[in-house]
């Protein structure tokens, strides 16, 4: 009988110990907004302001051609019906071509664009995970989401478990060097140009009239 309660003692000692040990080893997780993360450190919103200084006067230059072009199609339209077919069908091939080089340079702009906030975000990123992955050692988490990633599956989370602002501080910590700017968040044109009206073919001879004008669609 002794030797029976011993071992159910040692059985139930041995249970308990183990539950012990897997709560004190229980998962931790958290949550992050790793671009408002990136964005919102001294190093982000110098390079936002950066970019926006780059490419801003490019943006300008496609505002005001756009404008050029849309005053071109609205004279189109206006004389239509008393400019001969020579001036019409040179309008149209005019209108064609500015619209076709706008298209182009835009394009070209916003790969431009695209290329430097990915350089810029790879850079940022890289510091960022050294700050991270040492917070998370630190504070024993097991697993850190990221929910501005797509797909993002997290359908609820605790705001008891949001480290953004934390990671944010601990960057900057690490940055002591970086000034401190006001935050300015890009906006979807802040830095990408317009993208251009299409505009219908232009007539290829004088001889056929055309029945509308260019016009955006």
């Amino acid at each position: 009988m002794r030797s029976k309660l011993t071992s159910v003692l040692t059985v139930v000692t041995a249970l308990s110990l183990g539950c012990a040990a897997a709560f004190a080893q229980a998962p931790k997780y958290g949550i992050i907004n790793m671009q408002e993360a990136l964005l919102s450190t001294k190093d982000g919103q110098k390079a936002v302001a950066e970019l926006k200084a780059k490419f801003t006067p490019k943006e300008q230059e496609f505002q005001k051609r756009q404008t050029e072009l849309q005053q071109k199609q609205d004279e189109y339209r206006k004389g239509e019906n008393t400019m001969s077919d020579d001036k019409k069908a040179a309008m149209a091939r005019d209108i064609d071509s500015l619209t076709k080089n706008l298209q182009r340079d835009t394009d070209d702009a916003r790969q431009d664009v695209d290329q430097e906030q990915q350089r810029v975000l790879n850079e940022l990123g890289s510091k960022m995970m050294t700050v991270l992955q040492k917070f998370a050692v630190d504070k024993g988490y097991t697993m850190i989401f990221d929910v501005s990633g797509q797909p993002n599956n997290i359908l609820f989370a605790s705001n008891t478990i949001e480290i953004t602002r934390d990671i944010i501080a601990l960057y900057d910590a690490s940055a002591p060097s970086a000034p401190s700017t006001p935050l300015v968040k890009p906006t979807p044109n802040a830095t990408a140009a317009p993208k251009p009206p299409a505009t219908t073919a232009a007539p290829s001879t004088p001889a056929r009239r055309p029945a509308t004008p260019p016009a955006t669609k």
